[in-house]
Parts: C-alpha cells; sequence; structure tokens
C-alpha cells in the first residue's frame, strides 16, 4: 500500500490513526478529508500538515467533494456523528446523524468502487441490541456491575463480553442503527464490486487529545472535568456510578489494519470483527472516579437517579475472535491510556470548554 485515505482525519480517532501511521510508516502518502464541524477539530490541522499529510476541508455527505481526492489504495472511515444520543437530546439533528454516518458512508463505498480501493469501516459497539444487554442480571464487585455467572445468557454474550454472534436487531439507537446499516451496505458493495471491506467494531476508544464529551469520549471528559473541577453526575442506575465500559487506545488498532491491508481478496477470515480492551481494560465510572481522586485530587460527584434512553449498566466487547483469528490484542492497558490523558490535560488549560463549543 502506498497512498491510504483516512475520512474524518481531525477528529481524535483519526488524527491518532494519521500521526501512528506516518510514524511507523514514514513513506506512506496519507491524505484526509475532514469537515472541521467537531469543535476542537481544527486543531489538529496543523500538526498533522506538518507531518507531511495532505489535508482536504471537504464534507463527506457531498459526493462532489470526493471528485478532487486522489486515488488512494485503502480508505479509513473515522467520520462520524459517535453519540448514541445523537438525534434525540434536543442538540442534534436525526437527519444530520443519517447523512453524516449512513450517506457519507456510501459516498465513501463509491468513491472505493471507482478506484478499486479497499475499506475499513471503524464501526461500534452500539451496534448491538439493547433490551437484552439492559435486562442482563448483575452483581456489584470493587463497585463495577458484574454480569451474574449462574443466569441463562442471550446468545452471543458471556462472562467475558459481547461477542460477534449476538443480536443486532434494533432498538440499538439511531446512531447504532446507521452504523450496522453502513456495515451491510459497505460488506453489499464489497461484494458486488470486488474490493476489500473490514468491519472493525470497536469499543470506547480513547487517549491523549480526545475532545471531552460526556457521551461520545466518557474516559477523557471524566479526567478534563477532574482537572478542570467541573462537576459531574453519575446518571442513571441508582446514581451509583456502577456502569461499566472498556477501553481502547486507537493506535492499538494499526497492527491489525496493517494485516487487513494485506490479506488477499479471497481470503475466508470473517469480515466483521470486535476489537475492545476486553474483560481486562474495563472499568466502571465509580472506580474511574477513584483512580481520578488518587491521582488529581477531589472533584464533586453527584448521584442523579434519571435513566436516560439506551442506557446499559455493562457494554463489555469481547475481542477474543481477533485474537484467535488474526493473533491481535490490544496492548496499552487502561490505566497508561488514563495517564496519558491526564498529561494532556495538564497542557491544555480549559481543553473541555474548547472541544465543545
Amino acid at each position: 500500500m502506498k497512498h491510504l485515505l483516512i475520512t474524518g482525519i481531525c477528529g481524535f480517532v483519526g488524527s491518532t490513526l494519521a500521526r501512528e501511521f506516518k510514524k511507523q510508516y514514514p513513506d506512506l502518502n496519507i491524505t484526509g478529508i475532514d469537515n472541521l464541524s467537531r469543535p476542537g477539530s481544527w486543531t489538529n490541522k496543523a500538526p498533522l500538515q506538518e507531518l507531511g499529510i495532505n489535508i482536504i476541508h471537504g464534507d463527506i455527505r457531498n459526493p462532489a467533494d470526493f471528485e478532487t481526492l486522489p486515488q488512494c489504495d485503502w480508505v479509513i472511515d473515522a467520520a462520524a456523528n459517535p453519540s448514541v444520543l445523537a438525534g434525540i437530546d434536543g442538540k442534534t439533528s436525526s437527519h444530520q446523524l443519517v447523512q453524516h454516518n449512513l450517506i457519507g458512508t456510501i459516498n465513501i463505498l463509491e468513491y472505493c468502487k471507482k478506484n478499486k480501493a479497499g475499506f475499513i469501516l471503524l464501526s461500534t459497539s452500539r451496534v448491538y441490541s439493547i433490551p437484552d444487554l439492559a435486562k442482563l442480571e448483575m452483581n456489584v464487585e470493587n463497585d463495577a456491575f458484574v454480569p451474574k455467572g449462574n443466569q441463562t445468557f442471550p446468545l452471543g454474550i458471556t462472562e467475558h463480553g459481547v461477542n460477534e454472534a449476538y443480536s443486532t436487531t434494533p432498538p440499538v439507537s439511531l446512531y447504532g442503527s446507521t452504523k450496522v446499516t453502513s456495515e451491510h451496505l459497505a460488506l453489499e458493495y464489497g461484494e458486488t464490486f470486488g474490493f476489500p471491506v473490514w468491519i472493525n467494531r470497536c469499543g470506547v476508544m480513547a487517549g491523549a487529545g480526545q475532545f471531552g464529551h460526556p457521551a461520545q469520549g466518557i474516559f477523557a471528559y471524566w479526567i478534563h472535568s477532574f482537572v478542570e473541577q467541573n462537576p459531574l453526575k453519575y446518571i442513571g442506575f441508582g446514581g451509583s456510578g456502577y456502569q461499566v465500559r472498556d477501553c481502547l487506545h486507537p493506535k492499538d488498532l494499526i497492527p491489525l489494519m496493517i494485516k487487513q491491508f494485506k490479506e488477499p481478496l479471497t481470503t475466508t477470515k470473517p469480515r466483521v470483527l470486535n476489537l475492545s480492551g476486553g474483560i481486562n481494560n474495563s472499568m466502571s465510572l465509580k472506580q474511574l472516579t477513584d483512580w481520578c481522586t488518587t491521582n488529581i485530587g477531589p472533584n464533586k460527584v453527584e448521584a442523579a437517579n434519571a435513566d436516560r434512553p439506551f442506557d446499559i449498566p455493562w457494554m463489555v466487547l469481547d475481542e477474543r475472535k481477533a485474537k484467535d483469528v488474526w493473533d491481535w490484542r490490544p496492548t496499552t492497558k487502561i490505566n497508561e491510556v488514563l495517564a496519558e490523558i491526564l498529561d494532556f490535560s495538564k497542557t491544555k488549560s480549559n481543553w473541555l470548554k474548547l472541544s465543545r463549543q
């Protein structure tokens, strides 16, 4: 591969991948497209350009913006509105969500069709069906929800997490629906028009430079809030803070992507994979609060016993298939990710204000 296109390149995930690819493969030509609509995303543009990365200000919702893009060998789609509350929170439009996450994907797939470029979709754990996840029976261990081991689990859920066999039947949220629909279309385009497609369903991404938003980057949001002394709330589940998520650094995706780039089109390896920190890199909000208190100092955290749509007590992706098929595993431990975010926060005052304008 000589030329890589990254959509949403000025977002946290896109910019992190671009920097890491350039660091590991200096001769790789990288082009990125971004509409810079995400607050704070413009801060990544100049640093990426200084690395020799070609940044194009464009919008994947607009087919005309693809006409001047160079021919690339692979596309990584990191452009999305990644909030599970998008379209229903009174601040964002459901129509705009569909345009960003679905229509944008279709335009990328048309580009891949035209250029015979391979396609990697960064999808999400939120494609998985909510009702059975919400009904899982939980114990509390060390201030975190843990599924009871003696319950009858739905197909695709075990004590190790949610695997690829679990249902994607709605409801999954509007956000989740746009992503699972994008997955299906990508696989169909690849099969019909003869280009490789990989669907990488990712857990919660986190790392230095992530824009602080409670619905998109909870680990970064929590740490920056402690540093900036912004009050926080445990929402739902009795205001306990016991809800659990796994944590994955985007740079850990690169070794797998390199293997996916090289895999022949005729491969029988599964096209859809969970990629996450897994059980060993998961944490509850209460545990995150304790980490912040120890490493930063006290902050006000209130209990809010208000339930929200699409909230679930425990979402940990089971990444073991990626290990079995690709010999892939996350290498950045959750405490390393948290420490990286904290180090970054010390160099950026008022980061939450910048990234939520």
